[in-house]
């Protein structure tokens, strides 16, 4: 009897015990700032849409996308692909080691200003303010797709 009643002790505090446990979600501990690549934009301060696709021959179309320093820019992304893809904003150093994380964990969901995750036929936005000259990178950081040169590059002038 004192075993099945410890048993069900220890089943009763198992959920418990899960929602108490840390989050893998790096997001969830970091706040988002500003870095090189720019900064998450204000939906009412854009200044231009750019519609973006993602499929699935590992590629973005546009791959390159010119963009002025100082602008909003709402990205309109669709995926037409049957996988589920994603558009992730960052430095080249920043995406690789997000795409080696994503390698590790990989099943892990988690949500970034710089980050927009679309299942297959679905689309989103993702608005963000690119404030220095420069190349900033974006990648689709679903494991293997970086690999298989899922990349592009908004090249940012003054």
């Amino acid at each position: 009897m004192k075993t099945l009643a410890l048993s069900l002790i220890a089943v009763a505090l198992v959920p418990l015990l899960a929602t108490a446990a840390p989050s893998n979600d790096s997001s969830a501990t970091r706040k988002p700032t500003a870095s090189v690549a720019g900064q998450p934009g204000d939906s009412a301060k854009v200044t231009r849409t750019v519609d973006v696709t993602m499929n699935d021959t590992m590629r973005f179309s546009p791959d390159a996308i010119p963009v002025k320093a100082g602008e909003t820019i709402r990205f309109q992304v669709r995926n037409a692909g049957k996988v589920e893809h994603e558009m992730v904003i960052g430095t080249a150093a920043e995406l690789k080691e997000h795409a080696k994380m994503m390698r590790e964990m990989a099943g892990e969901k988690h949500t970034a200003p710089n980050k927009l995750t679309l299942a297959p036929g679905a689309q989103g936005t993702l608005v963000w303010r690119f404030d220095k000259d420069g190349i900033v990178d974006f990648a689709c950081l679903v494991p293997g797709h970086f690999e298989a040169g899922m990349v592009g590059k908004v090249v940012v002038n003054k």
